[in-house]
């Protein structure tokens, strides 16, 4: 169950609760029952190392495996983005 994080506009107080992602926002502070907003705060998901070609995911050639892709490093990690596909539309 993924942890929101808001902010009462009245204490300015910042308070995490754990919610389903189809309950309903809050809209009032526990402690003083003034308004709150949801704050944005740091994820915990992280994407590290040479990115989803690493693994295969990207891959649209026939009979490319994972093993394949990764021995052939993505293509913004040898040059930058000068040799990337994306960047030459």
């Amino acid at each position: 169950m993924p942890v929101y994080e808001y902010e009462c506009d009245t204490c300015r107080k910042v308070f995490e609760v754990q919610q389903r992602m189809a309950d309903a926002p809050l809209s009032s502070c526990p402690e003083c029952e003034g308004s709150v907003k949801k704050v944005m705060s740091m994820s915990s998901f992280q994407l590290k190392g040479g990115g989803w070609y690493a693994d295969g995911y990207a891959s649209t050639q026939k009979g490319v495996g994972s093993s394949a892709a990764a021995t052939t490093p993505p293509p913004c990690s040898s040059g930058g983005c000068a040799k990337c596909p994306a960047a030459a539309s």
